[in-house]
């Protein structure tokens, strides 16, 4: 079985350099390789520029808001001027405001904490569970998973046109999926939710580090995304749009920062004024070092040109998918079908293997780093597989030993830094394993998939 080797055409763009490019790993069969890192949609590898960016910042860090003296004054000013960044980025409108959290996560659980009582929530089954799950004292209509995109925007407009039409609603929708890569109809759900009175959020977890995201122009309320995935170290994230919601509702955490003035009463009790803008939600000492990465990673890829880089990454995902169908016991996951516009991330199952056992051979064997599970989307991979919504699976936990069959998959993600060597790598060694088999034998130890260290496979 062979796979052809076309190379990427070099006058697109090149990768971007990257941190942890020259790092080498050592191979099961002896040895070392440089590691090829293609779970970019888990964490992407920081920036080159990012990371020079925050040194140079790291002998003047000083409290944020907090202090007279010149390092607090710069890193102050370090920090709003990376919200202005991000808000740039984003394409915000002049009113729209710019909160930073930890991660995607913490973004929609703060908006989440902010909605109206008795607000109405939408969201489709295939989301990631950061997105489907931080409703919990919302009243939530789940949507099932559309299979095209005209079928998402109709199964919408049916759910909003039964709402109750004078309570307030929101949509929650990816952008781009974490299981598939698939882009979802963005525009046309905003214009949809917007026709029924109802507001929206765009998870662009995804999106955001693979393709320009304005949420002018694609007309969103809300968006949000997290800096590990966009190049960005340091646990931080963003939740960019309408500030209303966010202004009416109590601050996300009660704080220093959140507060403008804290007085007692006479009864012994406390008053408080909370801030007006997006420092309500922003109490505690703030991750100045992570919002500033996410500024640099902004700018970073807006001065790469996204355009060179989304041209880029097309040609990576269609090598990928071509060297994929080369091989017939691939299976690549898809919701929309094969002609629907994609991200760098491709999800697929591999007939007679365990999803496990083949992401740990590629570790142990080619020194390439991919994802196996649900990957924190199980209604949506459950439905892709064909498994009842009630059979078991978790994220990155192998059912089966190696070599049975398994209701996880196998996730290879890439992006801006990806060299073409890891792409023919990874389509070069998914042939051998299909057709040769493993050269090393494997079990579960902790959950995991592990090679059985000093027992070769027999071949």
């Amino acid at each position: 079985m062979s796979v052809s080797t076309a190379a990427i055409d070099p006058s697109v763009c090149a990768p971007l350099p990257v941190l942890g490019q020259d790092v080498t790993v050592p191979l099961v069969t002896g040895g070392e390789v440089t590691y090829a890192a293609l779970d970019y949609a888990a964490s992407a590898p920081a920036l080159q520029r990012v990371w020079d960016d925050v040194a140079a910042y790291a002998p003047y860090y000083g409290s944020v808001h907090r202090g007279a003296g010149y390092l607090s004054q710069l890193s102050t000013d370090l920090f709003e001027n990376s919200r202005r960044t991000v808000a740039e980025f984003l394409g915000c409108r002049a009113d729209d405001q710019v909160v930073f959290t930890r991660s995607t996560t913490d973004s929609l659980n703060l908006l989440a904490a902010a909605i109206p009582a008795g607000c109405q929530v939408f969201v489709f089954e295939t989301e990631h569970h950061a997105s489907l799950l931080p409703w919990r004292d919302a009243q939530v209509t789940y949507l099932n998973a559309p299979r095209t995109p005209a079928q998402a925007v109709e199964t919408l407009e049916r759910a909003l046109a039964d709402r109750d039409p004078y309570g307030p609603a929101l949509v929650c929708v990816t952008g781009a999926s974490n299981v598939t890569g698939e882009l979802w109809p963005v525009k046309e759900l905003a214009a949809a939710a917007h026709a029924h009175g109802a507001r929206i959020v765009l998870d662009a977890a995804q999106l955001a580090p693979h393709h320009p995201v304005d949420i002018a122009e694609l007309d969103v309320d809300w968006v949000a995304f997290s800096g590990h995935k966009l190049y960005a170290p340091f646990g931080s994230g963003v939740l960019a749009g309408r500030s209303d919601w966010l202004l009416a509702a109590e601050p996300y955490l009660a704080g220093g920062g959140a507060s403008r003035k804290v007085a007692r009463r006479a009864d012994g009790g406390v008053d408080v004024d909370w801030h007006t803008t997006a420092a309500r939600h922003e109490a505690g000492s703030p991750n100045v070092i992570g919002v500033y990465s996410i500024a640099s990673a902004c700018k970073a890829l807006t001065e790469a040109g996204f355009d060179n880089l989304v041209a880029r990454e097309q040609e990576l995902v269609n090598r990928v998918r071509e060297g994929l169908a080369e091989v017939p016991e691939v299976q690549v996951l898809s919701l929309f079908g094969d002609d629907a516009p994609r991200v760098g991330v491709i999800s697929f199952v591999v007939r007679g293997w365990n999803s496990s056992h083949f992401a740990a051979a590629l570790s142990a064997e080619y020194g390439i780093g991919v994802r196996d599970g649900l990957f924190c989307a199980h209604p949506l991979v459950r439905t892709l597989l064909g498994s009842d919504p009630q059979d078991p699976g978790e994220c990155g936990a192998p059912e089966a030993e190696p070599g049975e069959r398994s209701l996880n998959a196998i996730r290879v993600s890439f992006g801006a830094g990806t060299p073409d060597e890891h792409i023919e790598r990874f389509l070069r060694a998914v042939s051998e394993l299909v057709s040769d088999g493993a050269q090393w034998k494997y079990r579960t130890e902790d959950g995991r998939c592990v090679p059985d260290r000093g027992t070769a496979a027999q071949v």
